[in-house]
């Protein structure tokens, strides 16, 4: 099979990279080994909120100087803030389009979103349904706020996080109570309440009947309150309605919280995204799995999937988003790390003792050294094997090395604008091959 890209992973790179160029025309394919990250993750869109030095942002495309200085090979560093910005707001744009609506703050500062912990973290966008935490006021016209969870649902405790949230100095000020509310028709699901997942519980909510019953127990149940966090439990095809829905019920503004895995919040943007890259004539290979590729000429010829066998796939042009550890893109042993699919060439380790690849302490002050560890690329975002650049592979996303994301808080902002670049480039690179194909003399000079 024959395409003009083919994009090996199935997150928020890979998938960022298939829109931008099935949006241009190109014929694309996508090979999805299973369940991205976006399953665990909170659904908010991080860009900066620290640099690789430590040192605390607010303000993060002002500090792309700053970083660069830090980290000349930071993938921030290669695209540059005007890159990266273009790319955060071309995806801002697409999402709102296709139903989920992102919102940053006017004076272009993180916010804060709050956690299952009561806790804080700062981030770029976050949809709708999540209340944006003024950076440095948080507790910003907000005098009664209620933490809200189903009655048996284990994933998000609101005490706990009622008793983080009483500790931070900007919350003095503000009643924060906490009440369960029992979920309607609870019984017919002929289970447990203690196995209640956040999906189990969205697909009773989704009865419009069952919700007003609902708003109904949380108005008798809260009283007043400016604000009521909720789990993040109202779906993601037709959650942000269903949450529409219950704050005309209930005269409320709810904040969706995101908890433990299966993450509603990040599930929401990955469908959203599938889908509407599928509007576009985009092919999903899901459940696939790259086994390996050939090389000639420093070019990727074609790849073989573990479900086609001995039949290649072959494009023009080709990006590797297959992430890191955590979604096998990386492998690691004892004393080095390796590309999993290629073997493409990676950065230097800063040691080959691989207990200086973390910290003892999982929460750490510290970076953990191995989430900066990856695929080594040129400016271009293109990988090298033995040491031979390959001129029509790009990488993007977790696999790439010199970032930490969950130190920086920059995971899906460097996502983003490196499967968008690497787009960029291939759709570019398309259309110069399709004029030189139409016209040729004019491509010699001829003319």
């Amino acid at each position: 099979m024959k395409f003009d890209n083919i994009i090996i992973g199935g997150g928020v790179a890979g998938l960022t990279c298939a829109i931008r160029c099935a949006q241009a025309g190109l014929k694309t394919a996508v090979i999805a080994a299973g369940q991205s990250a976006l399953h665990f993750s909170s659904g908010s869109i991080d860009v900066l909120s620290r640099l690789p030095n430590g040192t605390t942002t607010h303000y993060p495309f002002d500090e792309f100087d700053t970083l660069a200085h830090q980290s000349p090979q930071h993938p921030y560093s290669k695209l540059g803030a005007d890159v990266t910005r273009q790319a955060i707001d071309w995806y801002q744009q697409t999402m709102t389009n296709i139903g989920i609506e992102l919102q940053h703050q006017a004076d272009n500062c993180n916010h804060l979103r709050i956690t299952p912990m009561g806790t804080f973290k700062a981030t770029w966008l976050s949809q709708a349904t999540v209340h944006p935490f003024p950076m440095f006021d948080p507790a910003q016209a907000l005098h009664r706020i209620a933490l809200v969870t189903i009655d048996g649902f284990r994933d998000f405790q609101p005490q706990l996080a009622a008793d983080n949230l009483r500790l931070l100095p900007h919350f003095a000020n503000v009643d924060i109570t906490t009440a369960t509310i029992a979920l309607p028709d609870a019984e017919l699901m002929q289970r447990n309440p203690c196995e209640y997942r956040s999906i189990d519980i969205s697909r009773v909510l989704v009865d419009e009947n069952t919700l007003q019953r609902f708003a109904l127990a949380m108005r008798n149940t809260i009283g007043e309150a400016d604000l009521v966090v909720l789990p993040a439990v109202f779906g993601n095809g037709t959650g942000i309605k269903v949450i529409k829905k219950l704050e005309q019920l209930t005269g409320y503004t709810v904040c969706e919280i995101p908890t433990m895995p299966p993450s509603l919040l990040g599930i929401r943007l990955e469908d959203a995204m599938k889908s509407y890259y599928k509007s576009l004539g985009g092919l999903i290979l899901a459940g696939d799995e790259v086994t390996h590729g050939e090389f000639e000429n420093n070019q990727l010829q074609r790849i073989f999937t573990r479900h086609h066998g001995d039949m290649p796939l072959v494009a023009n042009h080709y990006l590797l988003a297959s992430g890191s550890f955590f979604s096998r893109g990386l492998h690691a042993e004892r004393n080095h790390i390796e590309e999993a699919i290629f073997g493409l060439d990676i950065a230097p380790l800063t040691s080959t003792n691989h207990q200086h690849w973390y910290q003892p302490q999982f929460f750490s002050d510290q970076p953990h050294q191995f989430l900066g560890m990856g695929v080594e690329t040129n400016q271009q975002l293109q990988p090298s094997l033995n040491g031979n650049v390959i001129t029509n592979l790009y990488c993007a996303g977790a696999i790439l090395a010199h970032y930490n994301p969950i130190f920086e808080g920059s995971g899906s902002g460097v996502a983003i604008s490196t499967g968008f670049h690497a787009a960029q480039s291939m759709i570019a690179l398309h259309d110069q091959h399709s004029s030189t194909a139409i016209f040729p003399s004019l491509a010699e000079g001829n003319i």
